[in-house]
């Protein structure tokens, strides 16, 4: 079954917890633990844990601090996802001063980011919405830190010239997922089905040879769709 899938089909949702922080990683995986839909099948304290956990375990989702000792979050994130064709999606947790390492993670090919100071169900949520092939980017953090950081590494080749291969449908869902819509809100916008949205998204995402939503939004900042 698809990673991307297993919240949706109602399978449980596996997750690893990784955090050098006991107190941290304890306090995830009782939350996470609690709900009937999610099992925490690993926890770790540095990102070779991650790594190896990854690989061992296969969980759904990998719940990953960026600061740690030795492989930190964002090394540990390169590793996970070229791994393997369908790699474990990884939610990032960190703090407002760590906002600078935000985007390297997303570039990294993690899935979203969460505060760490955001409650229990906030973390449930963030869980079920990346294991569902979404990414987690919460309208008032998350796109501002991106907007910046993808201005910052704005590339030579100007993201224009490969937005013109996108009907004018795709490019309005591009636009939508740029504001940090689900698919569900996204589809509710366009008064279409959940499934159309999905099929519109697979399709810009292999126009524009992007691995997943996170990269369709960061090229949607640097090519301005955020602001129209």
């Amino acid at each position: 079954m698809r990673d991307d899938v297993a919240e949706e089909s109602g399978q449980t949702i596996r997750v690893a917890v990784v955090d050098d922080q006991p107190s941290i990683r304890e306090a995830f995986t009782r939350a996470l633990a609690s709900r009937p839909d999610i099992e925490v099948v690993a926890t770790g304290a540095s990102g070779n844990e991650a790594v190896a956990i990854a690989a061992a375990e296969h969980p759904h989702v990998i719940v990953m601090d960026i600061r740690m000792p030795g492989l930190d979050g964002i090394g540990a994130t390169q590793q996970i996802v070229a791994a393997g064709p369908h790699p474990p999606r990884v939610l990032v947790v960190t703090t407002f001063n760590l906002d600078a390492y935000v985007y390297e993670a997303l570039r990294a090919g993690a899935s979203g980011f969460l505060l760490k100071d955001a409650p229990p169900q906030d973390l449930v949520a963030a869980v079920r919405v990346v294991a569902r092939g979404d990414a987690m980017l919460d309208p008032a953090v998350t796109r501002a830190l991106i907007g910046a950081h993808a201005e910052r590494v704005r590339p030579r080749a100007e993201p224009a010239e490969a937005l013109e291969r996108l009907t004018p449908r795709e490019l309005e869902v591009l636009r939508l997922l740029a504001r940090g819509m689900s698919n569900a809100e996204i589809a509710g916008v366009l008064v279409v089905t959940r499934e159309t949205v999905k099929t519109y998204v697979s399709r810009l995402l292999a126009k524009l040879g992007l691995r997943d939503r996170v990269q369709a939004v960061v090229l949607a900042y640097r090519a301005g769709l955020a602001d129209e």
